[in-house]
C-alpha cells in the first residue's frame, strides 16, 4: 500500500537524520517511495525489493527513464536478502510483517543502522522517535535506531 503524501515527508525527514547508508525499501511496490528517494539523494544508493512484477517492473521503467544509477530494484523477498550494512530500512508493512523484521535485524542482520516505519510499530525494540502525521488518525511513524538498542 502507497504511503500516504504527508506519511512520505515526514518520512523522508526521517531519512535526512540518518547519515549517508544505504535507503532500503522493504515492499518498494509502484515506486512512490524509492524513485523520489533516489532523486532526492543522488549521494546515497536506494535499493528496493519487491515481490510483485508489475509494479516491480513499473518502478524498473522509471529507474531507466530517470537514469537513476544509485537506485538498485530487486524482484525478491526482503526476509532472504542480506541487507546492506549501516543502511536505513523503510517500510509500511503490516504487524506479523513487522514481526519477522523485528527477528531478521536480530538474528540476521544485527549491523543494520536505522529502522522507519510506517504505521506500526516494531515488536520489543522502543523508537528513538514517533512522528504524528497531521491525518485524521494522527498516523505515527516510527524511528529506530536499532544499533543502540542492541
Amino acid at each position: 500500500m502507497p504511503s500516504s503524501t504527508k506519511a512520505f515527508i515526514a518520512m523522508q525527514k526521517l531519512v535526512d537524520e540518518t547519515g549517508q547508508g544505504a535507503i532500503v525499501d522493504l515492499g518498494s511496490g509502484w515506486g512512490s517511495f524509492v524513485i523520489p528517494m533516489a532523486k532526492s539523494n543522488p549521494q546515497r544508493q536506494v535499493v528496493g525489493y519487491e515481490l510483485s512484477l508489475l509494479p516491480w517492473l513499473t518502478s524498473v521503467m522509471q529507474k531507466n527513464i530517470l537514469g537513476l544509477d544509485n537506485l538498485t530494484l530487486h524482484r525478491k523477498n526482503f526476509y532472504q536478502a542480506c541487507l546492506p550494512e549501516a543502511a536505513v530500512l523503510v517500510c509500511y508493512l503490516y504487524p506479523a510483517a513487522m514481526n519477522k523484521i523485528a527477528n531478521k535485524l536480530t538474528s540476521e542482520q544485527p549491523k543494520i543502522d536505522f529502522l522507519i516505519s510506517n504505521n506500526f510499530a516494531l515488536p520489543s525494540l522502543q523508537p528513538s522517535k514517533v512522528v504524528k502525521i497531521d491525518d485524521f488518525y494522527k498516523s505515527p511513524i516510527y524511528l529506530y535506531k536499532i544499533n543502540q538498542q542492541t
